[in-house]
């Protein structure tokens, strides 16, 4: 019994060939069309296109390493706030559909305002950093590519016992391109700051890495 009709093959010939090439061509456009734009999103030109990030934060990393340094390499805004596999960065863009919100209902549009949210708007970031292993962080930097005989005596200490520990890079450098906010110090003038537990948080016994463990020293 001729089954041809029935298949793939079949069902293509009964809406015609040219019908089909013309799906398969407008789909690849499409696909063009949509990474394009993400790519477009995925600029610093974009991401200071509105004032509050082009009068605010961007003036902050400007005068850091991530921007000038003796290299030349440069670390933008989509490399630290946006993953590089399709899957993350998909993700993200939706979470980012909230910023557009605000920046319609002007919660940030001025320096005042803010400020009054920077503490609320790092910990947001922090903690995203934190849940993902600093992971935009290690497109760039990675503690198995460290020399520490090329480092500083105190940035090599300090390096070795954060991995001993565990730790990932957001837990010792907050504020690398953006000014922290205030810090509540319980002296002088109340500031409502973050309290230093918020900026450096104790390790959770179940956050420490497998390699941590295994390099705790022994009773």
């Amino acid at each position: 019994m001729d089954t041809n009709n029935k298949g793939f093959i079949g069902r293509i010939r009964s809406v015609g060939w040219g019908f089909a090439a013309m799906l398969f061509i407008g789909g690849i456009l499409f696909w063009g069309a949509f990474n394009t734009a993400m790519e477009f999103t995925n600029r610093e030109e974009f991401c200071i296109s509105c004032h509050e990030m082009k009068d605010n934060v961007y003036q902050e990393y400007r005068n850091t390493i991530h921007a000038s340094n003796r290299s030349g390499v440069r670390a933008t805004c989509p490399d630290c706030h946006v993953p590089k596999d399709w899957t993350h960065k998909m993700i993200r863009k939706i979470q980012a559909s909230n910023e557009v919100l605000h920046k319609i209902l002007g919660s940030i549009d001025t320096p005042e305002k803010f400020n009054a949210k920077r503490l609320e708007l790092a910990k947001h970031e922090w903690e995203r950093m934190k849940k993902t292993d600093s992971r935009e962080c290690r497109n760039c930097h990675n503690f198995e590519g460290f020399d520490y005989a090329e480092q500083g005596r105190r940035s090599s200490r300090m390096h070795q016992t954060g991995l001993n520990e565990g730790k990932t890079c957001i837990d010792c450098h907050k504020g690398i391109a953006h000014t922290l906010p205030a810090v509540e110090q319980s002296i002088g003038a109340p500031k409502d700051g973050a309290t230093p537990e918020e900026f450096h948080p104790p390790l959770k016994p179940e956050e420490a890495k497998p390699e941590a463990a295994d390099k705790a020293p022994k009773s």
